[in-house]
């Protein structure tokens, strides 16, 4: 049996599911991709080679194992890209979502029956189809619920647009105890320097009380205010718009005081270390072609309390 716990960002990870790229298929067509990041590479002929994101993968598995974690692994669906296990569900307390995903990928929640089958009918919720919302845009933040969204006329032209503002009232009935602060997040389909894809591509708490913050993936300057006056300015790095594209928040957390991050990542890696916090190095370059990085292909089951 498996009890889902999670109640931020940042407690000891005990047991998380990590994406997997055995037999994702070859390139795909430049408009059935989901995401300006991988349009870019399909276009550029630099689209990662599954064997480079299968070695990448094992790296992360490797360090996740080596800190203690229980890994599980999604069932191989044959050419299916099963890597960002972040986007078809996510745990609030002991409560796992089923997320409301791009029809195409129904396949991957199908790879992960065998773990649902583990955990108590009642700690599973299926979300109603008017409801959409994916992992990447819920951040768990002890009694705060940050929900990335996006509320325009427009939002079903966007394949990037993942996320209602009905999941912000959805959220909000299912956790009446918890704050839930919505932030309305800019949406591209095709320039991968433009689009937050998900909330956890500009914003992600860190430690005790630190945040990594991408201003300009916010459609509002006064959700960038808010977070400012929560979190404290001296408790925020502010990345720029290249960092933003490398995915410089979307890091994860292994202990408050330990984080997996790229090696490349120079600046991040060397603020959070100032701030106490150690550094677990794995490169995820070829992962990060698709538009999805650390947090966006794990999902953690359980944290300890």
């Amino acid at each position: 049996m498996l009890i889902p716990s999670i109640s931020n960002e940042t407690n000891p990870l005990q047991c998380v599911l990590l994406g997997i790229a055995n037999q994702s298929g070859s390139t795909p067509n430049y408009e059935d991709a989901y995401d300006p990041k991988s349009r870019l590479h399909i276009l550029k002929g630099t689209y990662p080679k599954e064997q480079d994101l299968i070695q990448q993968l094992d790296l992360m598995h490797a360090a996740l194992e080596k800190h203690g974690v229980e890994v599980l692994r999604p069932q191989i669906v044959s050419n299916c890209n099963q890597i960002f296990s972040r986007d078809i569900a996510f745990v609030i307390e002991d409560c796992l979502f089923i997320s409301n995903i791009l029809p195409a990928r129904d396949r991957e929640i199908d790879a992960i029956q065998y773990i649902l089958d583990r955990i108590p009918n009642q700690n599973i919720r299926t979300i109603p189809e008017d409801v959409h919302v994916e992992g990447g845009d819920v951040i768990v933040h002890n009694e705060f619920l940050f929900v990335g969204f996006y509320d325009q006329p427009d939002y079903p032209y966007y394949v990037t647009a993942r996320t209602n503002a009905k999941a912000l009232s959805y959220l909000s009935a299912q956790f009446p105890h918890k704050k839930v602060i919505g932030f309305e997040l800019n949406k591209s389909n095709d320039n991968a320097f433009a689009n937050t894809l998900h909330l956890d591509c500009c914003f992600q708490p860190f430690g005790n009380e630190l945040a990594i913050v991408y201003p300009e993936g916010f459609m509002h300057q006064e959700d960038v205010i808010w977070i400012e006056n929560h979190f404290g300015s001296e408790n925020l790095f502010l990345t720029n718009q290249q960092s933003m594209f490398e995915m410089q928040s979307n890091l994860l957390s292994v202990r408050p005081d330990l984080v997996i991050s790229d090696p490349t990542f120079t600046a991040v890696n060397k603020w959070l270390k100032t701030k106490g916090i150690q550094i677990i190095k794995v490169p995820y370059d070829e992962i990060s072609k698709q538009g999805g990085l650390f947090r966006c292909s794990t999902l953690p089951l359980i944290r300890k309390v």
